[in-house]
């Protein structure tokens, strides 16, 4: 039999669901709500300036609710918690990226695919900590698939491996980001030349070169080369284009 937690945990679920529905369902008529003045849609835009701003650790309600100049208490009228409200700044920053344009061809699209996916968490890096993992969908977030799976419908994938070269992409773009966005934070105290003037010299008198031929010769004309111990940029242009290519020449994989 159903429990009072189970219960709750419903009506939690579908108080979420009605928010990030909410332009999509009939206005509700009477009843306590919102009062006038303020929007689910400017406290979700406070709380992702703010996330952008300092991060996700100090986002709260408390401090979404200074940035609008409300009382904490307040801001429960308009988002039941601080993980609702994640919920909904993540599928509100998914509503910034544009339709793929039908007309590019399919290797192109694939690629954007992937980059839209990385210049997002480029520009609100808080998104890598919030777990991808059983994420409520939204209106944003099903038309982003819906136009991703658009722009590789009739290429000869099946159903599922769509999917699959979707999540691969996204995948590789997470992945990428992260360390992108790792070495932008590094490279805020500390420029890459000037870290590798540092450690390349260091490096090369302790490590026993007999012992690592390959990767002393390797990690040095890469050290070299970028002046940082890797490029992320660099990276994802290769890595992008080898999975699609991989892709498009077994499509029924």
């Amino acid at each position: 039999m159903p429990t009072d937690s189970d219960a709750k945990t419903t009506e939690q679920a579908a108080r979420i669901l009605e928010l990030l529905w909410r332009h999509a369902l009939p206005a509700k008529v009477g009843g306590r709500g919102p009062k006038p003045g303020l929007s689910v849609d400017a406290v979700v835009a406070a709380g992702i300036a703010l996330a952008d701003r300092d991060g996700i650790g100090k986002l709260t309600i408390r401090a979404v609710a200074a940035e609008l100049g409300l009382r904490a208490m307040s801001l429960y009228t308009y988002v039941p918690s601080k993980e609702a409200l994640l919920v909904l700044m993540v599928d509100a920053v998914a509503a910034g990226d544009p339709p793929i344009p039908v007309g590019l061809p399919v290797r192109e699209r694939l690629i954007a695919i992937a980059t839209r996916i990385r210049d997002e968490l480029l520009a609100h890096p808080w998104l890598l900590e919030v777990s991808p993992w059983r994420q409520v969908l939204g209106p944003a977030r099903m038309r982003r698939y819906e136009r991703q799976l658009t722009a590789i419908d009739g290429i000869g994938l099946s159903d599922l491996a769509m999917d699959r070269a979707i999540a691969v992409l996204t995948d590789f773009a997470t992945g990428n980001a992260r360390l992108a966005i790792a070495a932008r934070g590094a490279a805020a105290q500390l420029s890459d030349a000037d870290w590798w003037q540092v450690h390349g010299p260091l490096l090369t008198r302790v490590m026993p070169a007999e012992e690592f031929p390959l990767a002393g010769r390797v990690g040095t004309a890469v050290g070299e080369h970028y002046q940082a111990p890797a490029d992320p940029d660099g990276a994802f242009a290769y890595g992008v284009a080898v999975l699609v290519d991989g892709l498009l020449a077994d499509p029924g994989a």
